[in-house]
C-alpha cells in the first residue's frame, strides 16, 4: 500500500503529518506536503498529491498533481488568492528555499507552476514564516533561514543563530516584510515604520480588514505571546498591549480570523516545551484575551494548520501531539472542528436532522418532504455524521 495512503474504517484518509500546508476553498479542505517521523528519520510526504476533505460530507479524496511540481517540503507558507494556492519557502532535503509555486484549486487539474518574477528580489531562503493576503498581494513576514554575511544589513532585521553558520553563510530569525504582486510578477520590500516585532519564526498570523496581526513565535531560545499589528495601507507597525490575562508564550501555534474583530489562537509549544491544547479568542477592539472552552483539551497540537470554515468554524488539521524535536513524535491526521460562534438557525436544524435521522423513524419518514433546494445539503450532513462516527 502507498505509504501516504491509509485505509481506516473502510474510508480513505490523509496520512498524519506536521509542517504541511492547508487551505479551504468552497467548503473543501486542501492539504499538501509536510513530513512524518519514521524511526530515526524525518520523511517528507509525496509532493505530487493533494488531499481534499469535503467538510460537508466528511469524505477524503486524493488527487495526483502534475506540472512544475515543487520538491517535497515542510514549513512552507501557503495562502489562497482567487482560487490559487501559493506556497513560498519551506525546507527540503537541501535546506531552506525561497521559491514560489502556484496551483489552481478549482479547475480540477492540479497543475503546479513555478512562479518567476519580472522585477524585484525574493526574500532570502527561509521556512516557518507567515503570510497576509491583502489587495490581491501576498505579504510575507519573518521566518528562519540563511543569508550570506554581506546580506546581513543590521541586527534589528536579522538575528543570527550563533550555533548555526558555515563559511560566510549564517542562519537566523528575521522580521522582514516582503510583498509579491502576482499581476506584475514583482517582489518589493515595503518600508515600514513604528514598533516592529523582534525577529522570529514559528509564529502565527492572521489578516483582519487592512491589518495583519502577528502573535508569539520563537526568538532564539525563548517563546513569546506578544501581539503586533501591521497596517497594510500605511505600513505602520504597532504593539498591542492586552488589557487582560494573556496566553503563555508559545511557538508552532495558529491564529485564525473568526470575525471582523476576533482572532482564535490554538495550541503550540510552550516556553517549557510542553505541547498545548488551549484555545483563546482575542478581541482587537477591546484588546482582551479570553480563554475558550472546547472539547479537544485532550488533543494538544503543534505545527498544525487552522483554517476558517463555514459559519466561523475553525478547522484544525494534523500537527504533532508531542514535542516534535523528539524521535518518533506523534503526528496526527484528524480534523478538529471548533465552533467559535453560535450557528444560524438553518445550520442548527440541518445538523439536528442529520444527527438523529437514523434513530428517529418520524424524521426518516419525513426526510423526502424536505424542500428540494434544501435536501442535498441535509443529505451531505447526514453523510458527514455517519462518516465521522466510523472514524
Amino acid at each position: 500500500m502507498d505509504s501516504a495512503i491509509e485505509k481506516h474504517c473502510s474510508e480513505l484518509v490523509a496520512r498524519e503529518r506536521s509542517g504541511h500546508t492547508a487551505l479551504i476553498e468552497r467548503n473543501v479542505l486542501y492539504v499538501w506536503g509536510g513530513y512524518v517521523s519514521i524511526a530515526d528519520d524525518e520523511v517528507f510526504l509525496p509532493n505530487d498529491e493533494i488531499w481534499l476533505y469535503d467538510l460537508e460530507r466528511g469524505v477524503w479524496e486524493m488527487c495526483r498533481m502534475s506540472g512544475e511540481v515543487p520538491p517535497p517540503m515542510s514549513g512552507t507558507c501557503g495562502c489562497s488568492l482567487n482560487g490559487d494556492m501559493y506556497i513560498f519557502g519551506g525546507c527540503d532535503d537541501n535546506s531552506q528555499t525561497n521559491q514560489l509555486y502556484c496551483v489552481n484549486l478549482l479547475d480540477g487539474k492540479y497543475t503546479w507552476r513555478k512562479v518567476s518574477h519580472k522585477s524585484g528580489s525574493p526574500p532570502s531562503p527561509r521556512d516557518k514564516l507567515s503570510c497576509w493576503v491583502f489587495n490581491d498581494r501576498l505579504i510575507y513576514f519573518g521566518g528562519y533561514g540563511h543569508k550570506q554575511l554581506d546580506d546581513i544589513n543590521n541586527n534589528r532585521s536579522f538575528l543570527m543563530d550563533e550555533a548555526s553558520w558555515m563559511d560566510d553563510i549564517y542562519w537566523g530569525w528575521n522580521n522582514e516584510v516582503h510583498m509579491f504582486d502576482p499581476t506584475s510578477a514583482s517582489w518589493s520590500e515595503p518600508h515600514t515604520s513604528g514598533c516592529a516585532p523582534d525577529p522570529r519564526a514559528a509564529h502565527a498570523s492572521a489578516t483582519l480588514c487592512h491589518k495583519g496581526y502577528v502573535c508569539g513565535g520563537r526568538i532564539r531560545e525563548t517563546r513569546t505571546s506578544d501581539i503586533y499589528c501591521l497596517d497594510l495601507e500605511s505600513w505602520t507597525w504597532s504593539e498591542i498591549v492586552p488589557a487582560s490575562n494573556v496566553p503563555v508564550g508559545r511557538s508552532w501555534h495558529t491564529l485564525t480570523a473568526i470575525s471582523d474583530s476576533g482572532l482564535f489562537l490554538f495550541g503550540g509549544l510552550s516556553i517549557d516545551c510542553k505541547p498545548m491544547s488551549d484555545g483563546w479568542v482575542f478581541d482587537v477592539g477591546t484588546k482582551k484575551w479570553r480563554e475558550f472552552e472546547h472539547p479537544y483539551m485532550n488533543k494538544p497540537r503543534l505545527w498544525h494548520t487552522a483554517c476558517q470554515g463555514k459559519d466561523s468554524d475553525v478547522i484544525v488539521f494534523g500537527g504533532s501531539c508531542n514535542y516534535i524535536l523528539l524521535v518518533d513524535t506523534g503526528h496526527c491526521n484528524d480534523a478538529l472542528v471548533f465552533q467559535i460562534q453560535p450557528y444560524p438557525l438553518f445550520r442548527i436544524c440541518e445538523d439536528y436532522i442529520a444527527k438523529n435521522v437514523k434513530n428517529c423513524k418520524m424524521l426518516e419518514k419525513q426526510l423526502p418532504f424536505v424542500p428540494p433546494k434544501l435536501l442535498p445539503a441535509v443529505q451531505k450532513r447526514i453523510s458527514f455524521f455517519q462518516t465521522t462516527k466510523k472514524i
